[in-house]
C-alpha cells in the first residue's frame, strides 16, 4: 500500500487512527497494540500476500534467539545468540537479495551452471531485516532486554518506517509504545502530522513523479543522449531522488506524530552540504547510523592508526552500496562515496567556515565547497540509476564525448503532465510551432522551482518555526488536494526497492 494512494489516504488511515485511539480511550492498551500491528501487517501484505510470510518469517526467528537469551548470560551464550542473529538475518537478505546475483557472478567467472531462481524481492526487506539485527546485537551484548511478543511485533511492524526506513532502534521505539501518555490524541502533534505529512506528499507526487519522467526516458536511451541530454537527465535525477526520499522521510515523521510516535530524522537538506562526509551527515541519517554503530566502531573505528581508519570508512560506504541493492552498479556508487569521505577525512582540503576537528592543509570558500560535494554527488549517481555497469559507462562517455546533437528537445517534450493539458491545447492552435519551446519553458520553470526549494527551510524548520495560521493551512489543503488530484500518475518510492 501506499502513502500517496486513495486507499491508504481515505480508507486504511482513517481506519488505524480511529481504531488505535478508541481502544486506548478504553484503556485496553494491548489490545491496541495488537490492533496497530496488525493493520501494519495488512498494511505490508497489501503489496503482495507471499510477503507476510517472509516478514512473519523473520519476526518469529528473531524473537526466538532473543526468547533463548533469557535463560542464559554467559559470554558462550551471548557469542551463540549473535552469531544465530547474523545467520539468521544475513541469511534471509542474501537469499531473497542476493542469492541470484552472487551466482550469476559465479557462472560468469568460473564457467559453472548454477541455476538462478529469479526470487521476488519482498518490498523493505533491507529496512526491517537491519531494524531486527540492529536488536539482536544489542540484545546479545546486554544492551537490549527481552519484551513480550506484542511489543516486539509491533516494534517492526509499525507502518510509517516499514517499507523504506527510517531503521529505528528499540531503545527509541519501545519506550513510546509503553508510555501511557502517547495513548491519548493529541491536537498539536496530529496537526504537525498532517503538515509533514502534506508537505511530503507534495514533494513526492508533485515534483519527484514529474521528474521521474524524462529520468525514466533519458536513462533508457543512454546510447542516443549527447552532452546537454545527459548533464540534463543526471541533475533532474538528482532532484527526483531528493524529493522521493525527502518526501517519503516527511510523510513517516508525519505520520508517527500523528500517533503520538516520533520517528528519527533521516534527512536533513544533504544538498546544503559543503563536503561529501557532510552529506552523509545529513542523507540517510538512519543508515549511517547503523553501519557506524554496528560496523565502523566494532571494526576499531579511528582508534587504530590512519590506515585502519582508512579501510573502516571504505568498508562502510562499500556494505552500503551492497545494501542498497544486488548490483555492481550500487557497489561502484558505495565506492565512489567511500573514497570522496576518505579524501574528506585526510584533511587536504577543507571548507572554510566547518567546524572539522582535523586542520586543513589548504582551505577554499563555502561555495566552492558546495559545487564540488553537489558535483561529484549528481555524477555518483550515474553509477546508482544505471541498470548495468555498461549504460553507467556510456553515461560517463557521453558527458565526456562533449557533442550537442540537439536530444535536449526529444528529452524535454515527454514532459507531458496533465496540469499543462490547456495550455499545450492553446498553443496547438493558435502557434504549433512553439509547443517544443512551451516544453523547454516548463522544465526550465520545474527545475528553477527544485533548485528554489532546496535553499529554503526544510519540513522541519517549517513546522518548528511557523505557527499553524491561516496562511500555512491554505497552503496545505492546496498541496493536498493537488496532489490527490495527481494520484492517477502513481509510482512508488525508490526506496522501497531497498
Amino acid at each position: 500500500m501506499l502513502f500517496n494512494s486513495y486507499i491508504f489516504i481515505f480508507i486504511f488511515l482513517p481506519l488505524t487512527l480511529v481504531g488505535w485511539y478508541a481502544l486506548n480511550h478504553f484503556k485496553a492498551y494491548e489490545l491496541a497494540k495488537v490492533f496497530l500491528a496488525g493493520m501494519s501487517l495488512w498494511f505490508y501484505g497489501y503489496f503482495n500476500i507471499y510477503y507476510l510470510g517472509v516478514i512473519i518469517a523473520s519476526i518469529l526467528g528473531n524473537y526466538f534467539i532473543s526468547y533463548l537469551m533469557k535463560f542464559s548470560r554467559s559470554k558462550i551464550a551471548g557469542h551463540a545468540g549473535l552469531i544465530a542473529g547474523m545467520l539468521l538475518n544475513l541469511g534471509f537478505l542474501f537469499y531473497f537479495k542476493y542469492y541470484d546475483f552472487f551466482f550469476e557472478n559465479i557462472n560468469l567467472v568460473f564457467h559453472t551452471n548454477f541455476n538462478l531462481k529469479f526470487i521476488l524481492l519482498p518490498l523493505g526487506i533491507s529496512f526491517f531485516t537491519f531494524q531486527q539485527l540492529s536488536f539482536i546485537i544489542d540484545r546479545c551484548t546486554g544492551k537490549a532486554e527481552h519484551y513480550s511478543f506484542v511489543n516486539y511485533v509491533t516494534f517492526v511492524t509499525f507502518f510509517p518506517q516499514l517499507i523504506a526506513g527510517p531503521i529505528v532502534l528499540h531503545k527509541e521505539m519501545m519506550p513510546q509504545f509503553e508510555d501511557i501518555k502517547n495513548r491519548k490524541f493529541n491536537e498539536d502533534n496530529f496537526a504537525k502530522g498532517i503538515v509533514f505529512f502534506t508537505i511530503g506528499l507534495g514533494k513526492k507526487v508533485l515534483l519527484a513523479d514529474v521528474l521521474a519522467i524524462p529520468v525514466n526516458f533519458g536513462f533508457e536511451q543512454t546510447a542516443f543522449l549527447d552532452t546537454p541530454s545527459t548533464l540534463l537527465v543526471i541533475l533532474v535525477y538528482t532532484f527526483e531522488i531528493y524529493f522521493d526520499f525527502s518526501g517519503y522521510s516527511d510523510m513517516a515523521i508525519g505520520l508517527g506524530k500523528m500517533f503520538n510516535i516520533e520517528l528519527p530524522v533521516n534527512f536533513n537538506s544533504p544538498y546544503k552540504a559543503c563536503s561529501v562526509k557532510e552529506l552523509w551527515q545529513r542523507w540517510h541519517m538512519t543508515l549511517s547510523r547503523f553501519f557506524i554503530q554496528y560496523v565502523y566502531i566494532p571494526l576499531g573505528g579511528s582508534r587504530k592508526g590512519k590506515i585502519r581508519t582508512i579501510f573502516n570508512t571504505f568498508m562502510v560506504f562499500f556494505l552500503s552500496g551492497l545494501w542498497h541493492g544486488a548490483n555492481w552498479t550500487y557497489l561502484a556508487w558505495g565506492t565512489m562515496q567511500g573514497l570522496l569521505v576518505i579524501w574528506d577525512n585526510m584533511g587536504i582540503v577543507g571548507v572554510k567556515g566547518t567546524n572539522e576537528k582535523v586542520p586543513a592543509k589548504i582551505y577554499i570558500p563555502r561555495w566552492l565547497g558546495w559545487l564540488f560535494t553537489f558535483g561529484f554527488f549528481n555524477l555518483s549517481l550515474i553509477f546508482f540509476r544505471s541498470e548495468n555497469m555498461e549504460n553507467a559507462f556510456q553515461m560517463f562517455k557521453n558527458v565526456l564525448a562533449f557533442k550537442n546533437t540537439g536530444y535536449l528537445s526529444k528529452i524535454v517534450v515527454n514532459l507531458d503532465i496533465p496540469e499543462f493539458y490547456l495550455l499545450k491545447q492553446v498553443i496547438n492552435m493558435v502557434k504549433p510551432d512553439m509547443l517544443n519551446h512551451m516544453y523547454m519553458a516548463v522544465f526550465i520553470f520545474l527545475l528553477v522551482i527544485s533548485g528554489f526549494i532546496l535553499t529554503r527551510k526544510n519540513t522541519i524548520q517549517i513546522v518548528r518555526n511557523h505557527p499553524l495560521n491561516s496562511k500555512l493551512c491554505l497552503f496545505i489543503t492546496v498541496i493536498f488536494v493537488w496532489s490527490v488530484i495527481s494520484f492517477s500518475q502513481i509510482s512508488t518510492f525508490i526506496y522501497f526497492n531497498f
